[in-house]
């Protein structure tokens, strides 16, 4: 895509459609300071759809403007992190252009989430075996992140098949 304006809209809408579905709906996770979330089908959907720096931003920035919205300032930084590597991995594996190379980049990038979250809020927060806890929530936020966000792509594409000319096939370079 070389029109700038047009990339700068598509960041926004993405990065707006990311905090929707970060906020409703927030459900708190149990035993942690964190809560389960459809963010995951967004960042699925922008990485596959539109490659691997709208993955990276909406996913990151997305994440991370709902924690600071909904009371949840302390894993802005960890969501920021972890949702942005995750839809830039997920963005990467799919520009293959391949069913197989866009499930591998969820499994990828939804396995990477987790184990950022993992990390993060074993150092953050509370240790690494209190940690463990948030485990299973986020593996689960990953899967149906996937589970969604893949058959939403290829609905919209089979009913738009333009989408796949916003693809950005290997990065945005000015020209």
């Amino acid at each position: 895509m070389k029109n700038p304006t047009m990339r700068m809209a598509l960041l926004a809408i993405m990065i707006a459609v990311t905090t929707v579905f970060t906020v409703i709906p927030k459900i708190p996770i149990p035993g942690t300071e964190g809560y389960l979330n459809l963010s995951d089908v967004a960042i699925t959907f922008a990485g596959v759809a539109f490659g691997p720096i709208v993955g990276l931003v909406a996913g990151g920035v997305g994440t991370a403007l709902a924690d600071f919205m909904g009371g949840y300032g302390q894993w802005a930084g960890i969501s920021l992190l972890a949702h942005g590597l995750e839809g830039f991995l997920i963005g990467v594996f799919a520009r293959q252009g391949r069913r197989w190379s866009a499930v591998l980049g969820w499994a990828v990038g939804a396995l990477f989430m987790v184990i950022a979250y993992y990390a993060g809020e074993a150092l953050v927060f509370t240790g690494w075996k209190p940690a463990l806890v948030g485990v299973p929530f986020n593996l689960l936020q990953g899967v149906v992140g996937g589970l969604v966000g893949l058959p939403l792509y290829y609905a919209v594409a089979r009913a738009y098949p333009a989408i796949a000319q916003l693809r950005d096939p290997g990065g945005w370079r000015e020209e």
